[in-house]
């Protein structure tokens, strides 16, 4: 055989080494091309937040400290509130802290939340609205398409959770409710623990949180400039304008709507939608919920008592940790706070759960475990379906204390057995411009 030119050998040589080298080059990835951190700008996800009061703050930098966001929209019906939203996220990019994250880019800003929905360019909604509003704007969000990130408690009344878990399942939406203990360390460690069974038999769950809400009955006062009132009632009837519930700028605080039952459901749905969460949770009840709720009757009931087909009773119960869990196993106790774990035995705080122990899923990251479930098209750590269950947990307890008897419930069919008038609160009228299906 004729051996080949030297040349011919050289020249078929480097193709071969230049193909490799491309290949090699078309398959890295476009983050390592464009530096550490890059993400190219099809890979962004694109967000519209609906409300901007002061939990919206804080969840906008959550969403844009991930690098894998860009806030395009903004619906609010309090103008003030609405331009201190986007100047915080101004802020972000030219800080430090967004250095690499992107440049800002002008936000649009929408006074009904309906013309944001619309947009085509828009991946996912932020709700961030009083919980009177939850259901009616996250029905909207799935017919539009849009995945959900919805504030906690879910809903105030739990026919219109389930309208919310039936419209995401409906339109194959991704639904995270923002129940973000989830994704906390403590909690994860309380609910291995409890599932495997390191505290024997559960007998016992004390819950600390605040107590049921009140009919709205506060005077009028003058509504501000740049508030629409109409707007921020939405479906619900007309009721006189209070700073109490949606509060000038210059006070940093959380408004106090959460406290009367026409717009929250007190602290057993604020921080309860929290605690009576991680107890779900722990006792893998994320699909159901408890059979009996009982009023506090001032003799064998000293506390509103949740009782599970299982046995274990749950109060709701003052103790020494507010806003807190205290576990009582037949080997040992659980108290349970944010930043904090106390355990007898001591040592099984840290104990390490292993391969081979029961385990829950896993997020250290409550805001990117929503993105990447968006990415992938799957269920995130807390689902439209755990939502709705917790916040059921709780509104049904609202309404064994504003009925004052006992309740027996049936988790399958969502309904009280043999009560007509308790049944009658699991839903409430919506104006007919917000009516949806419940």
């Amino acid at each position: 055989m004729e051996k080949e030119p030297a040349t011919a050998v050289s020249r078929r040589k480097f193709i071969g080494q230049a193909s490799t080298a491309l290949s090699a080059f078309l398959i890295v990835p476009r983050f390592v091309l464009g530096g550490r951190g890059y993400r190219a700008p099809s890979d962004m996800i694109t967000l519209g937040f609906i409300g901007t009061g002061k939990q919206s703050r804080g969840l906008s930098r959550q969403f844009l400290t991930t690098g894998e966001t860009r806030i395009l929209a903004a619906a609010e019906v309090y103008k003030a509130k609405r331009q201190l939203f986007i100047d915080q996220v101004k802020t972000f990019y030219t800080s430090e802290a967004g250095q690499g994250k992107g440049t800002y880019t002008d936000i649009q800003l929408y006074d009904d939340f309906r013309q944001l929905l619309d947009r085509k360019d828009i991946d996912a909604v932020v709700i961030v609205t009083p919980d009177h509003w939850h259901a009616v704007m996250a029905v909207k969000a799935a017919e539009a398409g849009k995945d959900i990130y919805c504030e906690k408690p879910l809903s105030l009344t739990v026919r219109e959770g389930r309208a919310m878990v039936q419209a995401a399942r409906k339109h194959n939406r991704v639904f995270q409710t923002g129940s973000m203990q989830r994704s906390w360390p403590e909690f994860r460690q309380t609910a291995e623990l409890i599932r495997n069974g390191y505290l024997g038999d559960i007998k016992m769950i004390k819950v600390n949180v605040g107590g049921p809400p009140k009919p709205y009955t506060l005077q009028g006062e003058p509504v501000p400039e740049g508030l629409d009132w109409s707007a921020w009632l939405g479906p619900n009837e007309p009721k006189p304008f209070s700073t109490e519930l949606a509060p000038p700028l210059s006070q940093d605080v959380f408004p106090n709507w959460r406290n009367y039952k026409e717009f929250g459901g007190g602290g057993v749905t604020d921080w309860g939608a929290h605690m009576f969460d991680i107890v779900q949770w722990s006792l893998d009840m994320d699909n159901s919920g408890p059979v009996e709720v009982i009023p506090p009757d001032g003799r064998e009931h000293k506390f509103l008592t949740y009782r599970y087909a299982s046995g274990i009773t749950m109060t709701h119960e003052p103790w020494e940790w507010s806003n807190a869990i205290q576990y009582v196993g037949t080997e040992g106790t659980l108290n349970i706070q944010r930043r904090k774990l106390e355990t007898t035995p001591t040592a099984l705080k840290d104990r390490v759960i292993g391969n081979n122990d029961r385990r829950v899923y896993f997020s250290d990251n409550h805001y990117k475990d929503f993105l990447d479930a968006m990415r992938k098209r799957s269920k995130p750590i807390c689902d439209v379906e755990v939502g709705h269950r917790t916040a059921t947990v709780c509104n049904i307890g609202n309404i064994a204390y504003e009925l004052k008897r006992p309740l027996r419930w049936d988790p399958k069919k969502e309904s009280f057995k043999k009560d007509r008038e308790a049944n009658a609160l699991l839903e409430r009228p919506l104006r007919d411009e917000w009516s949806i299906k419940v």
